[in-house]
């Protein structure tokens, strides 16, 4: 299995993401600059977070075009793995790989925090070997974390198991309190249909490092590397 990890101008946390697949999970790495057009026969393709383009338009909007993004979408669409966290899942939004749109937190301010995820998906990678009575501890940073969709949309994710995490609080509820952004029915990540594309507005490479005293992070890419297939 080898991992890569797309660099957009103004990405900021794809080091973290190497460190994490790399150092501590002994992963295949490399890194795939956005004017790339070559994947690198990369098996799983992370978007990490970040301001790619300065976050102009809106956040992801610019990014969606750079030349590595048709590939990204086409290696999608062969059923690859594609993952995108923060700014990531934002990118992927705006390339239509995953339903919705990330708009501004309704406080209107930039929010850096360790927030509480309840896994949701019993069927997607991120989720699926999680403990579903635990309550993980992920950082958040971000403006634009708002998950939205329509009602219709909303149903068809509730049906087919697309809800990979929402947020609760430290005890596992989910609640009005414990949503930090807005975010329509607490959503915190998601899949696509097909469940090869999968976007979270949480840092769980922020929370994979012994040394950081908080290894929830860890289990989510643990989960995903004990089931996938090349």
């Amino acid at each position: 299995m080898k991992f890569g990890v797309v660099v957009f101008p103004g990405s900021n946390c794809d080091e973290d993401l190497v460190y994490t697949l790399q150092d501590i999970l002994h992963q295949d790495v490399v890194k795939l600059w956005h004017k790339d057009t070559d994947l690198q026969k990369c098996d799983f393709v992370f978007l990490p977070g970040g301001f790619s383009y300065g976050d102009y338009l809106r956040s992801g909007a610019i990014a969606r075009f750079s030349p590595i993004m048709d590939e990204v979408v086409k290696h999608a669409n062969r059923g690859g793995y594609v993952m995108g966290i923060c700014n990531g899942f934002q990118i992927l939004c705006e390339a239509k790989l995953l339903p919705g749109a990330l708009l501004h937190n309704t406080s209107r301010k930039f929010i850096c925090k360790n927030v509480y995820l309840k896994p949701q998906s019993k069927l997607a990678l991120p989720s699926q070997n999680l403990d579903f009575d635990k309550a993980y501890k992920i950082p958040i940073a971000h403006g634009e974390g708002n998950f939205y969709a329509p009602d219709e949309v909303l149903m068809e994710m509730d049906d087919n198991d697309q809800v990979m995490f929402r947020y609760c609080d430290v005890d596992g509820k989910i609640t009005e309190e414990s949503n930090p952004n807005g975010s329509i029915e607490n959503i915190a990540g998601i899949c696509n249909l097909q469940r090869n594309v999968f976007g979270m507005m949480p840092h769980p490479e922020r929370a994979a490092d012994f040394e950081l005293e908080n290894t929830d992070g860890r289990e989510i890419f643990e989960s995903i590397l004990s089931l996938i297939k090349a």
